[in-house]
């Protein structure tokens, strides 16, 4: 890990606070976009469900982003790096083998949510612009929408740096206009500050026209709580919690500020006020300011969507390294670390964007389909986190009501959110669910595939191995044969392995090398180990690569040959005569093995339902040299035929005449 890394983490500077304001807060930041909107609805304005709904947002933001996320969740990092994931990767250590459902529910929902933020915050502020051209096409506005959107995925290959340096000012602007605004309506109407009193958020429930169910609104206040959580590792955690209380402090002023103007209002609708589109955002604006207004919003809007791109490509990266989630390219844009891109998801988000805007046509009508998911990501990371903190050994009359309370929170809003189900949260939970059968099914064969695996011990072959490399009458395969071992055992080797060598077509090589490549639970950590099997014949390399090391192997795999023959522990040069004069240095030769699903195999019928999709889904994945980053022309695939359950006797009879 680089010092500076470890630095962004430790330290607090005003560079790491101003770059999370660019980077974090988008998507809770631009919540006042359309929060009290949707609590109102088309409804007559009622100063006591004003302020029943700002009492809500407070105190949702008090207990659910507050001191759920940002005091109790941050603390359960894994080195620095935050997310569902590394929370599952902190648990996992319990040996509670469910607990990988949540991760797996919860890692989806995340992921669906990055598919609908970008649409609804950018075309809330987009709308906006209907303040001055109210007879403006619904479809010119999604074309809007959509170019925004382009831009936004495109510019994703330069990295957060290029996007940091631009987001944080621009986001500094957008806490300073919310605040700002806010105070200026508070100061008219100084009497909405005593909706802090719980009792109207209670009030709220049992005075609003959709009763609980308005719950479900209120929620959007805090869906990118989870966000902020999933990009701990950009940040580092006191940065974000001291610049927290900034961004928090600017939103309630907002969300009181808005609520001062509505109750002041009271009796007519948002649609009376501000036409089709009424918000009480831009309502609070003074009119000379709502081309400024719109232009910072839409910013903003965008840079919201900024943080959940960021977190899909984190998620997705740490799923590879769990198994939950096929190969597939990674780039590291800058060299800064926990920054990445993984261009097949960055345009899988952008379709799946366009189609919700397609789909939906207006923010308010998103509203319906957003936060449906979110909330079970929520609920899926209390679950976990409870079983962090027994890991912790948290004092259990401390854990239980706390658990407790958040989990009666998240099922309220669940149950409140659940009415949105046929008004469009559908697209949302279908999205899930794909992408948690995807994970599953990856999660359950590579588990398969391990339990049918055979091993070996290298001993018993040890000898064979060394005969065969002096065996002249069988032509030289290559200087250097290197084989990727699945293998977790130094002493033992994939049965297909010694297959391949003396089997196929005997190879003859001077050295053979095993590889073997651990991914690790912790994020950053690059070491390897070696072992001598026979001098100058055999070795195995292991390495041990951190969750979110690049897997380079062909670079990595040279640095350890350099190193040992510095050390004089190997010698690499051609033994031909001729180039063995010269310190001409042998060739190098990676034998992968890819397997297909053999036509012998009895398999149950959810065995064979799982083994089929693996395979097509593997085909659209990175090849396994891609995924080892080896160089193809150094690389020889061969296939192997994967039995699992093979066949019993066939039963034959020998005819003698």
């Amino acid at each position: 890990m680089s010092a500076s890394h470890k630095n962004l983490h430790s330290k607090l500077s005003i560079g790491g606070l101003l770059i999370t304001l660019g980077i974090i807060y988008g998507d809770i930041g631009t919540s006042p976009l359309y929060v009290m909107k949707a609590i109102l609805g088309s409804h007559t304005i009622d100063a006591d469900i004003v302020l029943g709904g700002i009492s809500c947002v407070f105190w949702t933001l008090t207990l659910q982003t507050t001191i759920k996320y940002v005091l109790i969740t941050l603390s359960a990092d894994n080195h620095g790096e935050g997310g569902i994931f590394a929370l599952y990767a902190l648990v996992k250590k319990t040996k509670i083998q469910w607990l990988i459902v949540p991760a797996i529910i919860g890692g989806s929902a995340l992921l669906a949510d990055g598919i609908i933020t970008p649409p609804i915050s950018i075309s809330s502020a987009v709308e906006g612009i209907r303040a001055f051209y109210p007879t403006m096409e619904t479809e010119t506005i999604i074309g809007i929408v959509i170019t925004i959107l382009f831009i936004l995925f495109t510019i994703q290959q330069f990295g957060t740096k290029l996007v940091g340096k631009f987001f944080a000012p621009m986001m500094l602007i957008w806490f300073a206009m919310l605040g700002t605004l806010g105070l200026i309506q508070i100061l008219h109407y100084p009497e909405v500050i005593k909706a802090i009193n719980p009792y109207y958020a209670y009030h709220l429930l049992s005075i609003h026209p959709d009763g609980f169910f308005v719950l479900g609104f209120v929620f959007l206040c805090t869906t990118g709580a989870e966000a902020l959580y999933s990009d701990m590792g950009h940040c580092g955690r006191k940065n974000i919690r001291m610049s927290w209380i900034f961004v928090k402090g600017t939103l309630v002023l907002n969300y009181f500020g808005q609520a001062a103007y509505l109750t002041h209002h009271q009796g007519s609708t948002l649609q009376q006020l501000g036409g089709e589109n009424g918000n009480p955002f831009y309502l609070i604006m003074p009119h000379w300011f709502l081309p400024f207004g719109i232009v910072v919003a839409t910013l903003a809007a965008v840079i919201a969507s900024q943080a959940l791109i960021s977190g899909s490509f984190t998620l997705i990266n740490e799923a590879m390294r769990l198994n939950f989630w096929p190969k597939v390219k990674i780039k590291y844009p800058t060299e800064v670390k926990g920054q990445l891109y993984i261009p097949s998801i960055n345009w899988l988000l952008f379709f799946g964007c366009v189609g919700i805007v397609l789909h939906f046509k207006k923010s308010g009508n998103m509203e319906h389909a957003y936060g449906l998911a979110i909330i079970l990501c929520m609920i899926m990371t209390t679950i976990l986190l409870n079983y962090y903190l027994i890991m912790k050994r948290v004092k259990l009359y401390f854990m239980v009501p706390l658990i407790t309370i958040y989990l009666l929170i998240e099922f309220s809003f669940l149950i409140a959110n659940i009415t949105k189900f046929a008004e469009g949260g559908y697209v949302t939970l279908i999205i899930a669910i794909l992408l948690i059968s995807i994970m599953t099914i990856w999660y359950l064969a590579k588990k398969i595939n391990k339990n049918y695996t055979k091993v070996v011990k290298i001993d018993d072959y040890k000898k064979v191995l060394m005969e065969l490399s002096q065996d002249l009458s069988i032509p030289k395969y290559a200087t250097h044969l290197v084989y990727m071992t699945n293998a977790n055992r130094v002493d033992e080797l994939e049965e297909k392995v010694i297959y391949s060598i003396l089997q196929k077509r005997p190879k003859r090589a001077d050295i053979y090398w095993f590889v073997h490549v651990n991914i690790l639970t912790e994020p950053y950590k690059t070491q390897y180990k070696v072992t001598e099997i026979a001098k100058d014949d055999i070795y195995r390399i292991d390495f041990n690569l951190g969750f979110r090391e690049p897997t380079k192997i062909n670079l990595m795999f040279r640095e350890v040959i350099r190193d040992m023959v510095k050390r004089g522990e190997v010698d690499i040069t051609s033994r031909y005569e001729s180039l063995n004069k010269n310190n001409i240095i042998g060739d190098f030769k990676f034998v992968l093995s890819e397997k297909f699903l053999s036509n012998d195999n009895d398999l149950r019928w959810h065995e064979n339902i799982i083994m089929n999709s693996y395979f097509f889904i593997k085909k659209l994945s990175l090849s396994e040299e891609r995924a080892f980053g080896l160089d193809s022309s150094s690389v020889k695939i061969e296939k192997f035929p994967m039995v699992l359950h093979a066949p019993e006797n066939i039963g034959l009879t020998r005819i003698t005449k």
